[in-house]
């Protein structure tokens, strides 16, 4: 897990230069299919990918977009109509049969079909029309890192390709891997700090609010800890009644509007007292326990596939520290077949 983690920007960097040809070919014939609805289905890791994209397409293409259920499709038998839509299946593996099952549905209910994974020649990428490999290499931690980060790059790109446009510097994400992994010394002082924690809270808005989802994954797959994610909307309702200053909350606050949406939740988090870890912008991070800031710039809709990192970090540090294994969490498998 520590060597895939700091293989990250290595990974992005060559999925900048190889992948781009697969990714302009898949926009390509999807324009020419004009769909009016993308539905997303994945499991897992891969399914905080999805809600990325999920974003990405509602803000930045303007369409409707949902992540399906795929027992619909497989256990309850569903046929929906799926003309004039665009089903995407993001899966590392590209084994799980209800994912494959779902792309199999979709295809002959209509849908244009696409299959990201890290698998090129895997079942998914076999029934899907197009196919998107992510570049990320071979990954044998069981907890995904490089995977993850190469399946957000690989949305982003396609996304933005439809778009027919690049507006961020995304040429820069490299050098921005570099500077955030530097910040392992202090996340390792964290992890420390929260060694004994038995329960966290996870909380983000907007495109950081899928990375809240998969930092909360990290921390239970890792350290067996019960970890809650929530969007921070959603925080402020019922769930912050178990915030006290015994339950480490982590934020995600990067720079832009998922930030400025958090404001009210740190404000809140301040007058409980609560011991607050932030990954994000310089100024969000300076008003908590512990903050890690990521480089300064950062456009909002790159900054997931950057924020998620010092979490991936913190996740590593953690187990080391309860005398876990994180690259061979009990009672997991690196594929894991759901049907």
């Amino acid at each position: 897990m520590a060597a895939e983690i700091a293989e990250q920007p290595e990974a992005w960097a060559r999925l900048l230069a190889d992948g781009r040809a697969a990714v302009e070919d898949a926009a390509r014939q999807v324009r020419r299919r004009s769909p009016r609805f993308v539905l997303l289905v994945a499991r897992g890791t891969s399914d905080h990918a999805a809600l990325y994209a999920k974003y990405l397409v509602e803000v930045r293409l303007g369409l409707p977009a949902g992540l399906g259920s795929p027992s619909t499709m497989t256990a309850y038998g569903s046929r929906p109509d799926l003309r004039d839509v665009l089903l995407i299946g993001v899966s590392q593996s590209g084994g799980s049969p209800d994912l494959v099952r779902s792309l199999e549905v979709g295809r002959a209910q209509g849908a244009l079909t696409v299959a990201v994974t890290n698998s090129p020649g895997s079942p998914l990428d076999e029934v899907a029309e197009l196919g998107i490999p992510v570049l990320a290499g071979p990954e044998r931690s069981v907890a995904a890192t490089k995977s993850y980060t190469a399946e957000l790059l690989t949305l982003y790109l396609l996304v933005e390709a439809l778009r027919g446009t690049e507006a961020e510097p995304v040429h820069r994400l490299p050098d921005w891997g570099a500077e955030v992994l530097a910040l392992e010394p202090t996340v390792a002082g964290a992890a420390t700090r929260y060694r004994y924690a038995q329960r966290m809270v996870v909380t983000g808005r907007g495109y950081a609010y899928p990375t809240a989802r998969e930092a909360a994954l990290k921390l239970m797959e890792t350290c067996y800890l019960s970890a809650h994610a929530f969007s921070g909307a959603d925080l402020l309702h019922g769930p912050f009644a178990m915030i006290d200053p015994q339950v480490p909350v982590l934020t995600v606050a990067p720079e832009g509007v998922a930030g400025q949406a958090l404001a009210p939740v740190h404000a809140q988090l301040a007058r409980t007292g609560a011991d607050v870890l932030t990954v994000g912008s310089r100024a969000a991070a300076a008003q908590a326990t512990v903050g890690l800031a990521l480089p300064a710039n950062i456009p909002e809709a790159l900054s997931p596939i950057l924020e998620i990192v010092p979490f991936q970090q913190l996740a590593l540090h953690l187990a080391r520290l309860r005398g876990t294994n994180p690259d061979h969490p009990r009672n997991l498998h690196k594929v894991t077949e759901t049907h």
